[in-house]
C-alpha cells in the first residue's frame, strides 16, 4: 500500500493556516506542504530573520499555489501571543486551520517572563492562551481545525496541577517535558469534548512525529550542549530518526483529510511510532483523564487568563 503524502491532501486554496514553529523542522515542512495545496500560511516564530528565510522557503516551495506570510509570535510571552492575536484578527476574517506545532524540549530549569516552568510555559499554556485568542477566527471557518503536536514522551509525564512550575517539588528537564506533552494531549482531549458539547464543526486533534531528525534535539537538550552530547544525537538522528518532512505528515494529516474526528491522535505507523506513514495511535492512560483535563484547563484558564468559549 502506498504511504500517504501531502499531495494525497484535499485542495486548500483559499483556506487560511497558522504554523506555529515555522522557521524549521517539522514546522517548516508543515508550512511548505499546506502552501503547496494552496493555502494561505501564516509562518509564526520569534526571530524575524528566521521567520523571513522561512516564508521565502514556503513562497518558493508554494510557487502559484499557495502563499506565506510571516507572523511575530513568542509563546514563552503572553503578551506576544496576544499581540499576535490582534495582528491575525486585523488580517483575516476567519482561520481555517491552527498547529500548534512549536515546542521546546528538556532545557535546563529556567522560567518565562510571565514566572511559568519554560516548557509547560512554552509547549502548553503558551498554545491555550493562542488558540483561546483565535477561537473566534476558528468558529467564523466553515470548516475549522486545530491540531496539537504531542510526542511519544507524553507517557513518561505526569501532571501536577498544584505546581505546574516546580515552586515545591524538584525539576527534571525529560519528566518535565513528558509533563508538557502530556498536557497537549489533555487539553486536546478537553478542547475536542467542549466544541462537540457546544454542536461546533471545529475538529481538534493530536500528532506526534516519531523520531524526527530537527534542530530540537540540539536546541535543548542538556546532553547535547557537549562535544559527546552532540555527537551522541547525531549519531541517533542518523540511525533512528526520519526526515523532518517525514515527521511532518502526521500532523498534516491530523490538519487536512475529511476522516479526522475530535480527540484523534496521528503518529507513523513503524515499530514503536518511531517512523513511517501517518495512522492512527494510542495514547497513555494519563492522556484520557477526563478529570485532570477538566483541572487543567481550569489551572491553564486562570495562570494565562484566557477563555475559550463557544456560543450557544
Amino acid at each position: 500500500m502506498t504511504r500517504w503524502s501531502p499531495s494525497d491532501a484535499a485542495l486548500l486554496t483559499g483556506r487560511t493556516a497558522l504554523v506555529t514553529g515555522g522557521t524549521s523542522g517539522l514546522g517548516l515542512e508543515t508550512a511548505v506542504a499546506l502552501a503547496g495545496r494552496g493555502a494561505r500560511v501564516l509562518v509564526a516564530g520569534r526571530d524575524t530573520a528566521r521567520t523571513s528565510s522561512a516564508v521565502a522557503r514556503v513562497s518558493s516551495a508554494a510557487g502559484h499555489s499557495g502563499s506565506a506570510e510571516p507572523l511575530a509570535l513568542d509563546l514563552a510571552s503572553l503578551a506576544s501571543v496576544r499581540a499576535a492575536v490582534d495582528d491575525v484578527m486585523a488580517r483575516t476574517q476567519a482561520l481555517d486551520i491552527l498547529i500548534n506545532n512549536a515546542g521546546v524540549m528538556a532545557p535546563p530549569f529556567s522560567l518565562t517572563e510571565d514566572g511559568f516552568e519554560t516548557q509547560i510555559g512554552t509547549n502548553h499554556l503558551g498554545h491555550f492562551a493562542l488558540t483561546a485568542g483565535l477561537l473566534p477566527l476558528l468558529l467564523a471557518s466553515g470548516q475549522p481545525r486545530v491540531v496539537n503536536v504531542s510526542s511519544t514522551a507524553h507517557r513518561t509525564g505526569s501532571i501536577e496541577p498544584d505546581d505546574l512550575h516546580y515552586a515545591s517539588r524538584s525539576y527534571s528537564a525529560w519528566p518535565a517535558y513528558g509533563a508538557s506533552k502530556l498536557a497537549n494531549l489533555l487539553f486536546t482531549a478537553e478542547l475536542a469534548r467542549r466544541a462537540d458539547d457546544a454542536g461546533s464543526d471545529l475538529v481538534v486533534a493530536a500528532a506526534h512525529p516519531g523520531y524526527a531528525s530537527t534542530n530540537l534535539q540540539f536546541a535543548g537538550p542538556t546532553f547535547a550542549q557537549n562535544v559527546v552530547g552532540r555527537t551522541v544525537t547525531r549519531a541517533a538522528n542518523g540511525v533512528l530518526g526520519q526526515s523532518a518532512a517525514d515527521g511532518a505528515l502526521p500532523q498534516l494529516y491530523a490538519a487536512t483529510m475529511p476522516d479526522v474526528s475530535g480527540n484523534d491522535y496521528f503518529g507513523p505507523d513503524g515499530f514503536q511510532e518511531v517512523r513511517g506513514g501517518p495512522t492512527r495511535v494510542g495514547r497513555a492512560d494519563a492522556a484520557k483523564d477526563e478529570v485532570m483535563a477538566r483541572r487543567l484547563w481550569d489551572v491553564s484558564s486562570e495562570q494565562t487568563e484566557s477563555e475559550v468559549a463557544f456560543p450557544r
